[in-house]
């Protein structure tokens, strides 16, 4: 790409993810959890019952809806969601913002998550309270809704379009451009795989699956979450003895006691939040305003209970998956712990291969590529209906089959991409469309108090 373009997307980043979206983005979340009471924290079991404790007890939230039907159940709904949030931020994302904010990068990640929750769950709430049916009898929700019909008025039209907008150019960065880099990378260190092959081979899978709809999608989620936990459980089993010093390692890091990279402590503490920051909305996607188009779809009646899945989707991103990465490169003795410094021989876009590998022997960095081409791909489905969303919105529905055709023509592009670029363009697009979404939260908090305020007086205390 022109260097005249790529400083201009690295300025537009330094601003979208620099003090003012940051503050943003932290802000937001801490406005919705001291609006809402502490929903995520005083209400943990009473959502947990309602969520996971759901998904093991009610068949009606775990039942497929039937192929005519113009909705997705509620679990169809959350793994279509997962699939997409769960990629290669909770891999590679998460070892680079520790070589480059530190292991403190951690802490600041499990806050962002803290607060994303309840950032999460005003989305969906919102996303639900707005959706409206399409001409094809399904229902259509989303931040371009809430926007438009929450706010009114020219303000709540041009932030509506301006996150459209935005939210399709981030689907060709977060859910195209640097998954198909990450997986062809891995899928070349592991198994020798060309990455033009791998990029020819994806596109030409994607163009038959991009056809079978939404509902196809969230097939991959419980298989690959499984395979990944279980093996990153085992590594950190394996070095059981570490696990302390990691901990206190994220703790010292995160207030800048130990200095990323060795550098002063200032200066560490700014990186340690700005890229725990970064790589939490990377990964759990709170405040982007993106799952909450497949929540939207879901056949639940009631915001408040959508808007708890959305909860749930950010705790087992952030708070499970991407703590299990945490503690496998940071028990795996490839980084220094003082300094942040990666150890002579480790690859820092492979720790996580690398710490497989030391527990696994040559597999470990194959079930790694494993993993990352399922988690990076079932990313790549999501964000595909996500951007085709966005799109129809703009130019009507007729616009979608075009979408579809120029986001398989890009996969290849994305597979031989530089690895630099193609983050920098995804994190540019991501902090883009967050900023009207976070303002049309902000906006609608108050709606947000009062359907839940109702919610809860009606399920807890009875009221009518």
């Amino acid at each position: 790409m022109p260097e005249r373009f790529m400083r201009g997307i690295e300025v537009v980043n330094g601003i979208v993810w620099g003090p003012v979206g940051l503050g943003l983005l932290f802000g937001t979340g801490l406005l919705l959890t001291v609006r809402t009471g502490g929903f995520q924290l005083r209400r943990w079991g009473y959502w947990m019952r309602h969520t996971l404790g759901a998904i093991l007890t009610d068949q009606s939230v775990t039942a497929h809806t039937a192929r005519e039907e113009q909705a997705i159940s509620q679990f169809q709904s959350l793994c279509t969601a997962l699939a997409s949030t769960i990629g290669t931020g909770n891999l590679v994302g998460v070892s680079t913002a520790i070589l480059s904010g530190g292991a403190g990068a951690v802490f600041w990640m499990w806050v962002m998550a803290l607060l994303g929750m309840m950032t999460s769950f005003s989305e969906n709430v919102l996303g639900v309270y707005y959706r409206r049916k399409n001409e094809k009898g399904e229902w259509s929700g989303g931040a371009m809704y809430y926007l438009t019909d929450g706010l009114g008025g020219k303000p709540g039209r041009v932030l509506a379009v301006l996150f459209a907008a935005f939210c399709a150019l981030a689907s060709f960065g977060i859910g195209n451009l640097s998954q198909l880099n990450s997986i062809a990378g891995n899928l070349k260190a592991a198994f020798d795989v060309p990455e033009a092959v791998t990029g020819a081979v994806l596109a030409a899978v994607s163009a038959v699956i991009l056809l079978g709809g939404l509902k196809r999608v969230e097939r991959l989620v419980p298989a690959m979450a499984l395979l990944y936990i279980v093996g990153a459980l085992t590594v950190v089993g394996v070095h059981i003895t570490a696990v302390p010093a990691a901990l206190a390692a994220i703790l010292k890091g995160a207030f800048g006691l130990r200095a990323a990279g060795g550098g002063i402590v200032g200066y560490g503490l700014s990186l340690a939040i700005t890229w725990g920051f970064k790589r939490g909305a990377f990964s759990n996607e709170a405040g982007l305003g993106s799952s909450v188009m497949v929540h939207a779809a879901s056949n639940v009646k009631e915001p408040v209970q959508q808007g708890m899945w959305g909860i749930f989707e950010v705790f087992a991103d952030t708070m499970v998956v991407c703590t299990l990465t945490a503690l496998v490169v940071l028990t795996s003795g490839f980084v220094d712990l003082d300094t942040g410094r990666i150890a002579a021989g480790a690859a820092g876009s492979a720790l996580v291969g690398q710490a497989f590998d030391a527990v696994f022997g040559t597999l470990g960095a194959k079930l790694i590529a494993v993993c990352i081409l399922l988690f990076a791909y079932s990313t790549t489905l999501g964000w595909s209906c996500y951007g085709c969303k966005a799109v129809e919105y703009l130019f009507g529905a007729g616009a979608g089959a075009g979408y579809r055709v120029l986001f398989v023509a890009l996969m290849p592009m994305g597979a031989v991409m530089r690895l630099n670029l193609a983050w920098t363009l995804s994190d540019t697009f991501n902090g883009l469309m967050m900023l009207p979404n976070l303002i049309g939260v902000i906006a609608l908090s108050g709606t947000v108090v009062r359907i839940t305020q109702n919610y809860l007086a009606r399920k807890l205390h009875g009221s009518p």
